[in-house]
């Protein structure tokens, strides 16, 4: 069960927990590919086979274990290899990137995300927690971030216990001390449990819960979370 009067901070995935991240990514895919139209056509085309993209995929992720963590990285790799391949120039993996990446910030956040961090932000300091590449501010909510602790950025991803350790130092308290809060069960929920944090799992699509651990609150959004914390939405 929750102890509401122990917890000092949250720290808050982003993707799925704040907006839906398909729609998100299906855009940004959208926007590499007209790019990639307009200034590297036969890159374009060599994309356009879905069986090719995902053999790309995995030449890149065995050729660089190393960035595993780091979505922006791979991209890159990915962007690179696929330039070479088509016979294009592959500095433009970097610009095409861009386009890639701008689109990723354009996020359409659920109807219940933005009050709900106002409310945790005028009571709490909120650190977010993510394994993919959204940059709190380049989606217009940095407002209500006091920082922000990536895979990207630290080096290992949630599930990671160090990745939630590094989140609650960086508002100074104990994990014990604050609320972890994601959509995931296994990288959010059983990441911040093993690491000691209070978790409240959101869940949108009334998914069953089938691991031994258990969420200390599950929410069907974040007004719901905001509620069972007495705070008003």
């Amino acid at each position: 069960m929750l102890q509401v009067s122990k917890v000092k901070a949250i720290t808050l995935d982003l993707d799925d927990t704040l907006w839906p991240v398909e729609p998100t990514i299906a855009r940004a895919e959208q926007a590499l590919a007209d790019w990639l139209t307009r200034h590297a056509p036969a890159t374009a085309r060599l994309l356009s086979d879905a069986p090719v993209r995902s053999q790309l995929r995995k030449a890149v992720l065995q050729a660089h274990p190393e960035v595993a963590h780091d979505f922006s990285a791979l991209r890159l790799a990915y962007l690179s290899r696929a330039l070479a391949h088509a016979g294009d120039d592959t500095a433009l993996a970097q610009p095409a990137f861009e386009a890639f990446f701008d689109e990723r910030q354009n996020v359409t956040l659920f109807p219940d995300s933005l009050s709900a961090l106002a409310a945790l932000a005028a009571r709490y300091p909120i650190v977010a927690v993510s394994n993919g590449n959204a940059n709190v501010h380049r989606v217009g909510l940095g407002a209500y971030f006091v920082g922000s602790v990536s895979a990207q950025s630290f080096g290992v991803a949630k599930p990671h216990i160090d990745i939630f350790h590094a989140a609650a130092r960086s508002v100074q308290c104990d994990p014990d001390e604050v609320l972890h809060v994601g959509d995931d069960a296994h990288l959010d929920v059983l990441g911040a449990l093993n690491a000691g944090m209070q978790t409240a799992w959101i869940n949108r699509d009334a998914k069953a819960w089938e691991h031994p651990q258990t969420p200390h609150l599950t929410a069907t959004d974040m007004g719901a979370l905001c509620a069972a914390l007495g705070l008003a939405a």
